[in-house]
């Protein structure tokens, strides 16, 4: 199945508290990394793996996304306005996006089961798959490999699994004797969710409400797993969440460096297709 055909779903109507810093005047998906807000990393590494369409659920704030994305030519290419005619010309396009995008306004309170279900039922369409992610994670997991998976494992969902080190050093003991220091150690065989999930269509018809208090990580998601319905696809690479000021910055440091592991090269021009994927 071609993954340009896809939807792509990305939550970015939270108000974003534990960011408060940079969200009293902009949605959390706005937040920079480098020149760019976090939303547009996201994209990008959606486009490399060939999606293209997507939807953004939007709420508070959700002017900054609109007026981000009716503006994205002529902020990022040279312009002329015409100030009597009122008219702009926009010169050669300094930019190799070529995404279609639908801003969709799904309330000031809404849930994020609830934001799901309102922009699904006005743009899923006829697509038999869906793309679902949030708007402040990070990762270089190769998303058409988890779409492809999806498909054919036949189940009706298909969630990221990702384990990254722990924030603190973990010590093993002897008595009271330290024998082992480890710095942020990995838990192999400890699995998170990574906020990168495939579904059937199927989902957001079943498992979802357009119920302002619908949360996508409780009644759905656990209701899908109790059916044995949801997978994972497990990925040991990168993955970040930008859930705390701290965390921004470690993602900032990252972009500077020249060496961020999502990064996609601002010449990439896509050209691949997922291939055995026809479920």
């Amino acid at each position: 199945m071609i993954t340009a055909e896809i939807p792509v779903f990305i939550l970015c109507g939270g108000l974003g508290t534990r960011l408060k810093e940079e969200t009293e005047f902009r949605p959390k998906p706005m937040v920079p990394i480098g020149n760019h807000p976090i939303l547009w990393h996201i994209m990008r590494l959606y486009r490399r793996s060939g999606f293209r369409k997507f939807i953004l659920c939007t709420g508070f704030k959700s002017e900054v996304i609109k007026s981000y994305f009716m503006n994205y030519s002529s902020l990022n290419s040279d312009f002329t306005v015409d100030l009597q005619s009122n008219t702009l010309k926009v010169h050669s396009i300094d930019h190799d996006d070529d995404w279609e995008v639908t801003v969709a306004y799904t309330g000031e309170q809404t849930m994020t089961g609830g934001r799901i279900a309102i922009a699904a039922e006005r743009y899923l369409g006829n697509a038999p798959h869906a793309a679902v992610t949030y708007g402040d994670g990070l990762t270089d997991a190769n998303l058409a490999q988890e779409f492809a998976f999806h498909c054919n494992h036949g189940k009706i969902g298909t969630i990221l699994g990702v384990n990254p080190p722990s924030r603190f050093g973990e010590i093993h003991l002897e008595g009271d004797s330290v024998v082992e220091f480890l710095e942020k150690p990995e838990f192999k065989e400890k699995w998170i969710n990574g906020g990168f999930f495939f579904f059937k269509r199927e989902f957001f018809a079943k498992y979802l409400s357009r119920d302002e208090g619908c949360i996508l990580e409780r009644k759905p998601l656990v209701a899908l797993a109790n059916d044995s319905q949801l997978q994972m696809y497990k990925h040991a690479g990168f993955w970040g969440c930008m859930d705390t000021q701290r965390d921004r910055d470690s993602l900032n440091q990252l972009w500077e460096t020249g060496k961020a592991p999502w990064a996609v090269p601002v010449n990439f021009v896509q050209g691949a297709q997922t291939q055995g994927a026809h479920r």
